[in-house]
């Protein structure tokens, strides 16, 4: 007995079979198995570059143009950012970035002129593949033009320039010029044979040199540090000393033109005194000699006015009005009293008295 009776007889339902309609899942199977190669088609290649041969969709990120190739054959078509369609299994697609980008390069040996071993353990090289070159530069050098164009490249140009130049002047003295002279080098060629590639920077570190030759190089740069120094300190105590000669110049000069001033002002002060003495002089003299004109006008005026009253009849009226004025009159040579002579005129007191009794008698 099979184990269908045997679940017959126990009261248990059957499964049941493949063909029987109600438990058939093949319908959702097929569904699942399209939605699945959908997904692989569409929505895989989005995700991942390694199957860009069979998706349909394929998007090209910003900063970046879409390649496309047909049978093994660069196709002349070239694609912005955003989503995009192609033949699967027949067209292959490779986004190529178009804008700044920096190629970092390591461990790069070269000996110098002298024969000593250095090695630059990093050259970071600033680059840009111009959008309007895409084509013809991967046509002539590839998805990896920048292989050949720098990271080969760089390495060729660091030896030459090493193979050229003593360690003194790659450690030391020309080292700040390697960078220049670098990207120069590696945009000369990519001008000539690349023309879309375009070098914007060349960084290179400091190079490592063997240990004991380092140690000589430090103690030279101590000795040219100190020597700087003591240069600097001299060149610092000369423009000292000069600075301080020119203020003491510059103080003597504002003293001298300060003290010029003052006797200047001085001599303004003594000019100007004397002016007003001068002035006070000739006003004092002025008036001086107006005082004595007029004086001397008024005496001759009053000799002119008294020359004119020196007349014998004013005389003997003054006379007259002299003798009046006195209350006693003494005659004769001595009296009690020491008088004075008084010699009178016989003439003047004949006519006085003559005059004077009648005014008596009346």
């Amino acid at each position: 007995m099979d184990a269908q009776q045997q679940q017959r007889q126990q009261g248990v339902p059957a499964r049941p079979r493949s063909g029987d309609g109600g438990g058939d899942f093949t319908p959702i199977l097929t569904v699942l198995v399209a939605f699945i190669a959908i997904f692989a088609l569409i929505v895989a290649p989005s995700i991942s570059t390694l199957n860009n041969s069979v998706s349909i969709l394929h998007q090209v990120p910003e900063g970046h143009v879409g390649v496309y190739w047909r049978g093994g054959a660069l196709l002349n078509t070239i694609t912005n950012p955003g989503f995009h369609m192609k033949l699967p299994f027949i067209t292959q697609f490779e986004p190529i970035q178009v804008t700044l980008q920096t190629d970092l390069v390591r461990d790069i040996p070269c000996g110098t002129k002298g024969g000593v071993m250095i090695n630059f353990e990093k050259v970071e090289v600033v680059n840009r593949l111009r959008k309007d070159h895409v084509y013809d530069t991967l046509l002539n050098y590839g998805v990896n033009y920048d292989n050949t164009w720098i990271y080969d490249k760089i390495h060729h140009e660091i030896n030459q320039f090493c193979s050229a130049h003593s360690l003194q002047q790659v450690y030391i003295d020309m080292f700040d010029q390697i960078d220049e002279k670098m990207k120069d080098a590696l945009q000369a060629d990519c001008t000539r044979y690349a023309p879309g590639i375009e070098i914007l920077s060349v960084r290179i570190t400091k190079p490592s040199i063997p240990e004991s030759i380092r140690r000589n190089f430090e103690n030279m740069e101590q000795e040219r540090t100190k020597v700087l120094i003591a240069v600097e300190r001299q060149r610092v105590a000369e423009k000292e000393a000069e600075t301080q000669k020119k203020i003491a110049i510059s103080e003597a000069e504002r003293n001298a033109h300060v003290s010029k001033i003052q006797m200047e002002q001085k001599l303004m002060e003594k000019d100007s005194a004397r002016k007003q003495e001068e002035i006070s002089n000739s006003m004092y003299l002025a008036r001086e000699k107006s005082l004595a004109d007029a004086s001397y006008y008024r005496t001759m005026k009053e000799a002119e006015a008294n020359k004119l009253k020196l007349t014998p009849e004013f005389l003997e009226l003054r006379f007259i009005e002299a003798i009046a004025n006195n209350s006693k009159i003494f005659f004769g040579n001595k009296a009690r009293l020491i008088v004075p002579n008084m010699v009178l005129d016989q003439r003047l007191l004949g006519n006085f008295l003559q005059e004077a009794v009648p005014r008596m008698e009346s």
